[in-house]
């Protein structure tokens, strides 16, 4: 009995040996070995059960999140993709820099921590990298450089810090770079590739003025805001006939706004909160929907083109003169949705004090030179006071 028990254990480890072997024999050995090491460095945060099929006396290209091609595992999804899923907890093995034919390596958003392994450079077939809203630190590395092949890179919502290699800047085929939402400093490097996109670098701690031709022409959504990025933009802006988004709100940009831009195929524009200054001058009449130049420094009348814009911030500046009577005509119309003028140097608009505003505008004419023909609700944060004081009226116009 005991003989036949020994016989039969024996038989069971001969078995699972065979298991594994089968496994090898249908991934590359090295492949093998490195999904086993990324997951021993990764777990389930509780709720999850991405792990779970991740059964290695089985074909690996079966498990949840790997997909092969022959013998070789060419994309790496971890995590559970459905969105609320709890994600994964651990950190990036630099095993990762093993699997030499990955195209493509993600990881779900969870409470992955520690840097980005170097060995991200030795992946010279990666075309995808994103690991978004995760714990990620320290810098990134300059080794991505290398990735020549890499188109998008996204790396937002995590706590990277240091500057962007300039090296990224050079990469040919990247589309998309998305790095908001970090700790990154320094300036923003010129960027070579043709292909490029979108660019979303906003909250962060960036500084330094753009290069003059450093945003490649062919950028269809631009997302610079929250950083400390200074310098001119009318030479910049001028190139990217592209944009459909520009964000460049809450920075220190100075010089004056292209009047060409308001041509371009943009739907939302956000210039606010800088140091922008002098005439705003549209070419043709503005089609954007929505228009943010508040809290900057621009002077002079506001011009009529703007009448066509839904929703149009032009507070906080130091426009002077009458409002266009186009605007009056398309407030009363409802077809602006938000007007707001308050904090300039406007001195009257032409509108009938009996009639009713739309209660789909919003309307907000407070402190400027003018008594108010109508009464508007205003944002909270326009302060008290209706009319700008008599002296300050009187010292700007002279």
């Amino acid at each position: 009995m005991k003989r036949l028990f020994t016989k039969a254990c024996a038989y069971g480890v001969v078995l699972m040996v065979s298991h594994l072997i089968t496994a090898y024999a249908m991934l590359d050995p090295i492949d093998f070995l490195t999904l086993q090491s990324i997951r021993k460095s990764m777990d389930d945060l509780p709720g999850s059960n991405y792990f779970a099929s991740w059964d290695f006396t089985s074909d690996p290209c079966n498990f949840a999140g790997v997909y092969c091609d022959a013998d070789r595992v060419i994309a790496l999804n971890l995590g559970d993709p459905r969105a609320g899923s709890p994600g994964l907890t651990g950190r990036i093995d630099p095993a990762i820099g093993k699997l030499s034919s990955l195209a493509e390596f993600t990881i779900v958003p969870g409470r992955i921590f520690g840097a980005l392994p170097h060995t991200l450079s030795q992946l010279k077939n990666l075309r995808f990298l994103a690991i978004s809203r995760n714990f990620i630190s320290g810098e990134i590395p300059a080794g991505l450089g290398e990735l020549r092949t890499i188109q998008t890179l996204d790396l937002s919502f995590n706590q990277l810090s240091g500057s962007i290699p300039f090296v990224v800047g050079t990469l040919t085929s990247l589309s998309n770079v998305i790095l908001c939402h970090n700790r990154l400093s320094g300036s923003v490097p010129p960027f070579a590739s043709r292909a490029l996109t979108r660019l979303d670098l906003k909250h962060n701690d960036l500084s330094g003025s753009l290069s003059p031709d450093g945003l490649p022409p062919s950028l269809q959504y631009l997302s610079l805001s929250w950083n400390r990025i200074t310098g001119p933009v009318d030479g910049i802006l001028s190139r990217l006939n592209r944009l459909n988004y520009v964000d460049l709100s809450s920075n220190r940009f100075t010089g004056s706004i292209p009047g060409i831009i308001f041509s371009f195929p943009i739907r939302n524009l956000q210039l606010q909160r800088n140091e922008l200054s002098g005439p705003v001058e549209p070419l043709n009449e503005v089609t954007i929907p929505t228009v943010d130049l508040s809290f900057n420094r621009l002077s002079g009348g506001i011009s009529p083109l703007f009448a066509t814009v839904s929703n149009l911030y032009l507070n906080n500046n130091r426009f002077t003169g009458e409002v266009p009577r186009s605007f009056v005509e398309r407030l009363l119309s409802a077809s602006i949705e938000i007007l707001y003028l308050q904090h300039n140097y406007l001195t009257g608009i032409e509108i009938d004090p009996t009639v009713e505003i739309p209660v789909s505008t919003s309307l907000c004419l407070q402190y400027n030179c003018m008594v108010l023909p109508v009464e508007t609700p205003c944002p909270f944060k326009a302060g008290r006071q209706k009319t700008r004081p008599t002296t300050q009226c009187i010292e700007w116009k002279g």
